[in-house]
């Protein structure tokens, strides 16, 4: 055995001896500690990190984005059996406080030598919290569940030009914004990039599982997607051969942890707003040749869409 092999070897002795029990218990006290401090004595912690604490901050600090949520995770890793969710939370709510701290550290306003200081101290408790959480996680086989997403919309197209537009998966980007790229590898398999939280980008492998032309195109990610997914798109008829109706079903896993929690266009009603989105914006590039924006996106309230620039101008 060479010398990095033992030194790799060393290293995992001394690893595997650690006791995540009393780690998790640790930060389990470490929050509630943080939690009672950050709502009893909000200015005396912003005085501490170096924080200027203006009515602004006053209220930001008192929201439930810092004591609350720091009370709520140490009392969830406490007492509750399953640990590896209480854990991941308080990895969510590290970056929470790292973006604060990060956005802190550009106001002149604040003590920036003292802001430095506890943001460095926030990146070396999220590590501790991100090698605990995995190691629960690993421990108790916590795994979120499938979630399904379904939608149907009406084209103003016949069905078979909407198919042959999904078909080409590189055209999803156009349509579904929070995707970066789809890659077409062969006729069955394609590389797929989407914008994840904190600027990250998530990449997997899908294979399409079925296809009928015209009619149905199914696909799923490959094993060891950081996503795993899986989408079907029914293709009909409009009625009395009217255009067409798309029906769309998403199915997908957030990974673990901080992740899966914090991927917030995945998740919930933001998941079924987004796949609503991306159905109108497929809808108008199929009929118009563009994603045409709206009042709404700009003004609060209801408003019909702006017709494109060209029609303005003609009419």
């Amino acid at each position: 055995m060479n010398s990095h092999s033992a030194t790799a070897g060393s290293s995992r002795d001394r690893f595997s001896r650690i006791d995540y029990q009393s780690v998790a218990q640790g930060l389990g006290w470490f929050s509630v500690a943080l939690g009672l401090a950050e709502t009893i004595a909000p200015r005396g912690m912003a005085s501490l990190i170096g924080v200027r604490y203006g009515i602004r901050d006053r209220n930001f600090l008192r929201s439930p984005l810092f004591g609350p949520r720091e009370l709520a995770a140490g009392l969830g890793i406490l007492t509750q059996s399953k640990r590896a969710a209480w854990l991941w939370g308080r990895v969510a709510g590290d970056a929470i406080d790292l973006g604060m701290l990060a956005s802190a550290l550009t106001s002149r306003r604040n003590d920036r030598a003292r802001v430095a200081g506890a943001l460095a101290a926030v990146l070396g408790v999220t590590a501790v919290d991100c090698a605990c959480a995995l190691e629960f996680t690993q421990a108790e086989g916590f795994s979120p569940t499938l979630r399904t997403l379904r939608k149907s919309i009406w084209v103003n197209r016949p069905r078979g030009e909407a198919f042959s537009f999904w078909r080409r998966f590189e055209n999803m980007p156009r349509f579904m914004q929070h995707l970066e790229s789809v890659e077409e590898l062969d006729e069955q398999r394609s590389r797929w990039r989407a914008r994840g939280p904190f600027g990250r980008t998530l990449e997997w492998q899908s294979i399409i599982e079925r296809e009928q032309p015209e009619s149905l195109i199914s696909w799923k990610s490959l094993e060891n997607a950081e996503i795993e997914n899986s989408g079907t798109v029914n293709f009909e008829s409009g009625p009395g051969g009217r255009g067409s109706i798309i029906h769309v079903e998403l199915r997908y896993r957030p990974p673990a942890g901080e992740l899966g929690r914090i991927v917030a266009k995945f998740l919930g009603k933001d998941g079924e707003r987004m796949l609503e989105d991306s159905l109108r914006n497929f809808k108008q590039i199929l009929e118009t040749g563009e994603i045409i924006q709206s009042d709404a996106s700009i003004y609060p309230g209801t408003h019909a869409a702006q017709p494109p620039q060209s029609a303005r101008h003609s009419a």
